[in-house]
């Protein structure tokens, strides 16, 4: 559901006791992480029992698992997850009762309130750059808030109420809730296609973000990585309105720009030149030309935050990733297994760019769940195309999420898509037999992946098992 922003906006310490519905999740979990640390009461609800909701509770949160109106208790403000219904209890009592009703966005905006705020937008590679961007903060001694939709594996939170006057935060766009916050500064990895369930067209797409670029500080200043079109485009809007504009990539309009890229196994390495002026290297623990990007653009915002070149290029050397970001789940009898959140045809055109990588002389075998109904509608095909760059691919069936299902819309249209023989192609509609697939295709020397924003994740220790029987 879609609930409003008030037009006033409270700084979080007047928001009362505060209660969020789907308290589990990535972006409420967050929110909920800081105002615990700020002293505010929490209480919260969602679907399923979670380490998420047991970390929270550590933390002094009530956290209930089920709806009933009853959750609600002395509330006087209720954060409500997109992924939560009109008809949900808690939200029919909160709205009888004449509570305050916020959104995600509006919450996130009432914790930033007071701090100097970078926002990281884009259509893909928000969490990976807010993570990396805020790793190299620390390690320059900067102790920033943050709020990723995504746990580093360095602290496994997503979130830190920091002690210094920054507050790195990932700005989705996929509801327009970036278009709520007032950053200092802002990053933009790429503008393309997606969320069309929300926006309706790409260029009410794109216009959302020309909107955004009026939302940052005119004393401030935006970095765009310029090898992306959208993002390239984007920095010429924010020219033409007074914004300072960092452009970032290979390409040689980039003001800071990474050359003499390497990708051995795990790592990425390349030199970082800044107007000309050769900075030094930087050595990442993560795979793909992506997330060099990514690393780059945070390396390129650090910079102009005042930071150091290389206290900066070693924290970027010291992340260790975040989860479902091309995360290793184990190896068993030479397979290794990962898992990643790519849903979009680029994504997974760079995750599995990544993943060759990893795989050296080894094959690239995947399982990718298509994630909701209108996205499959709308990039089905180009998924399918971008799953050519593996080996052995299994096509799961459409992770439905918030949508209803429609008839002809499924994995198949995925699979139908692969441009690889089909003995190399299957779409697996059941769940539960997936991971079979997987182990029997899988040779020592193989690289297992898994893709997708559901609950494909899951899959990854199953593999695991099932590899381990037969070793």
């Amino acid at each position: 559901m879609k609930v409003p922003v008030p037009d006033e906006l409270l700084a979080a310490d007047r928001l009362g006791t505060v209660h969020f519905v789907g308290i589990g999740g990535a972006g409420l979990s967050g929110i909920a992480r800081i105002m615990l640390a700020r002293g505010i009461p929490v209480s919260g609800s969602d679907a399923k029992e979670s380490r998420t909701l047991d970390a929270l509770r550590t933390l002094g949160a009530t956290c209930h698992v089920g709806h009933d109106a009853a959750h609600v208790g002395a509330a006087d403000t209720v954060v409500v997850s997109t992924a939560v219904r009109e008809s949900n209890p808690e939200v029919v009592e909160a709205r009888a009762r004449g509570l305050r009703l916020l959104p995600r966005s509006a919450a996130l905006e009432s914790v930033m309130q007071g701090r100097r705020v970078v926002a990281v937008a884009g259509t893909h590679g928000k969490t990976t750059t807010t993570s990396l961007l805020t790793v190299a903060l620390q390690h320059c001694g900067a102790d920033p808030s943050f709020a990723i939709g995504g746990e580093l594996n360095e602290t496994g939170s997503n979130a830190h109420d920091g002690t210094g006057e920054l507050f790195v935060a990932e700005a989705d766009e996929s509801d327009g809730a970036f278009l709520v916050y007032s950053p200092h500064a802002a990053l933009v990895t790429n503008v393309e296609a997606d969320h069309l369930d929300n926006y309706g067209t790409e260029e009410a797409y794109r216009a959302a973000f020309d909107e955004f670029v009026d939302r940052v500080d005119p004393d401030g200043f935006l970095v765009v990585v310029s090898d992306d079109p959208g993002a390239d485009h984007l920095g010429d809007v924010a020219t033409s309105r007074g914004r300072a504009v960092v452009r970032v990539g290979e390409g040689p309009g980039a003001d800071v720009r990474a050359e003499d890229l390497r990708f051995v196994g795990a790592t990425s390495t390349f030199t970082v030149v800044d107007g000309g002026e050769r900075l030094g290297e930087v050595r990442l623990q993560i795979p793909g030309r992506h997330y060099v990007l990514d690393a780059v653009a945070a390396l390129a915002c650090g910079l102009r935050l005042g930071f150091g070149f290389a206290e900066l290029a070693a924290g970027l050397g010291s992340f260790s990733g975040t989860r479902r970001r091309m995360e290793l789940k184990g190896e068993v009898g030479q397979v290794r297994v990962y898992d990643s959140y790519a849903h979009h045809p680029n994504e997974i055109r760079g995750d599995l760019q990544a993943a060759r990588s990893l795989a050296g002389d080894g094959r690239v075998v995947v399982a990718f769940q298509p994630h909701m109904v209108s996205r499959t509608r709308i990039f089905g095909h180009d998924m399918g195309v971008a799953l050519g760059a593996a080996d052995e691919v299994v096509v799961m069936d459409v992770y439905v999420a918030r949508e209803e299902p429609e008839p002809g819309v499924s994995g198949a249209l995925v699979a139908d898509a692969v441009p690889l023989a089909a003995e190399h192609v299957v779409f697996e509609p059941s769940w539960s037999a997936v991971a079979a697939h997987l182990v029997e295709r899988a040779r020592p020397g193989d690289v297992v992946l898994t893709l997708g924003a559901g609950d494909v994740t899951l899959l990854g220790p199953e593999v695991l098992d099932l590899l381990g029987e037969d070793s």
